[in-house]
């Protein structure tokens, strides 16, 4: 089963259906006034977050004080994460601050940029027969192709996330070069959204994630800017040697990030749920031809407009860009970003960069026995066409043949429609008792009760 990192809070939860209409995967539905998710549609997009009114749907993280029962405590840092903090706060101060609240060791993730472009140039020349080839970056994507365009999961580049590959090289520097005993490192991300959660908890084409916790980022930015803040701006920190990124690699999680050092003659980067899906679309509909790589990314402008940024996406993008100016400044005056440092274990980390391929999962599989699913998927279309198909979402489901789908596979009773229940009304086939009790194994009580309505002049 698929781990997800987004829970609802029935408590907080008023029903109001906002999160069934925008999911892309219509992996939500309304039964007794709340929400839920559907567990094998859902690939913790985080739309739903978004769009409650509530706060009832929730971002689940492991408790932060892990941080503390490790020796060597590492920060797992996405480069997006520096983007959220003004420009007057300087990266060495950030990182005084995440050693202050208990972290030994900092490390971008993005420092892994320059072996995962090599580890997907590699597997490119090897696949030139699988085009196009998408790229595994976003897990968000990876889900969203596995459960709804099953046709194209072989066209994922089977390689690890820059993240588990600087995971690799923390360890190998940690245990090997200055001999920590691995159960005394604790490797912790620092997560931009919910589906990077759900990757590192249940990773896919890997049995198990190197990741000993995940940390949200809006939530770690809250500590450190605290403490910062705290500290004022006459506070003499220790200023920390902070390793320099490349220009690519503090780039390459914006969108065009992957797209702009990739050997492929005829790409795209697109961003945005929506925008994947009507692409993917045509692809699958094979309206689209000669590309050879795609770079998706669930959000709008890619990691800087993740569901946990603290920050508006723009300004976050401007500012990696700002940091990426600078870097390509030193890097024109001969300094070496990041000293290369991970070329001592180059070899091993690309070997080890290769996940096993992902494999394509169902949304809703409707019988094991074919003939009876080819059954089902007839009852299904007959009835979407009996339905008014006006998608209201007044039976607890987003679209007509949502719920079409969920009265074929019994999930629901077809009475829960109230156009079907006006039907039966003029066919005097139900009561109005009846027609009550539909409603309500929906919308629950009524939510207006005895209280009189404002007089309307």
């Amino acid at each position: 089963m698929f781990y997800h990192a987004l829970e609802i809070d029935e408590g907080n939860c008023i029903g109001c259906s906002r999160c069934m209409k925008i999911c892309p995967t219509e992996a939500i539905r309304i039964s007794n006034g709340k929400a839920f998710i559907m567990e094998d549609r859902c690939i913790d997009c985080g739309k739903c977050h978004e769009a409650c009114p509530v706060d009832a749907i929730f971002i689940k993280q492991d408790d932060f004080k892990m941080v503390h029962e490790f020796p060597h405590s590492v920060a797992l840092l996405p480069a997006v994460f520096l983007g959220q903090f003004p420009d007057d706060i300087r990266v060495s101060r950030i990182y005084a601050a995440l050693k202050d609240l208990g972290f030994k060791h900092v490390y971008e993730v993005e420092s892994a940029a320059a072996i995962y472009a090599d580890v997907k140039h590699k597997y490119a020349r090897e696949h030139e027969d699988d085009e196009p080839l998408i790229s595994s970056f976003c897990p968000a994507i990876v889900r969203l192709i596995q459960i709804k365009y099953p046709s194209l999961v072989g066209n994922i580049i089977p390689v690890k996330a820059p993240l588990d590959i600087s995971a690799m090289y923390v360890l190998k520097l940690l245990t090997e070069e200055r001999g920590v005993p691995r159960e005394e490192i604790g490797l912790f991300y620092v997560t931009p959204c919910a589906a990077k959660i759900a990757a590192v908890k249940a990773p896919v084409g890997e049995k198990r994630s190197l990741i000993d916790g995940v940390i949200n980022m809006d939530a770690l930015f809250n500590k450190v800017y605290r403490r910062i803040k705290e500290q004022g701006k006459g506070y003499a920190y220790t200023a920390l040697q902070t390793p320099q990124l490349s220009a690519d690699a503090i780039l390459s999680t914006l969108t065009n990030g992957e797209r702009r050092i990739c050997l492929a003659k005829r790409s795209y980067a697109i961003d945005g749920i929506q925008n994947v899906m009507d692409f993917l679309d045509k692809l699958e509909n094979d309206e689209v031809e000669g590309v050879e790589f795609l770079e998706l990314r669930a959000c709008d402008q890619s990691c800087a407009g993740a569901l946990l940024s603290c920050e508006n996406r723009f300004l976050c993008g401007e500012r990696m860009y700002a940091r990426a100016r600078k870097a390509a400044e030193r890097e024109r005056n001969g300094e070496v970003a990041r000293a290369r440092e991970m070329d001592a274990y180059r070899d091993y980390l690309i070997e080890n960069s290769f996940a096993e391929p992902a494999q394509a999962r169902s949304m809703l599989t409707l019988d094991k026995d074919l003939s009876r699913a080819y059954q089902k998927l007839e009852k299904i279309n007959k009835l979407k066409m009996y339905l008014p198909q006006v998608d209201c979402g007044m039976c607890g489901a987003p679209t007509c043949e949502a719920f079409a789908t969920d009265v074929v596979c019994k999930q629901v009773g077809l009475t829960r429609c109230v156009f079907y229940q006006r039907h039966l009304e003029r066919l005097d086939d139900i009561t109005r008792q009846e027609c009550l009790a539909a409603t309500r194994s929906v919308w629950g009580e009524d939510p207006i009760g005895d209280n009189e309505p404002p007089e309307v002049k």
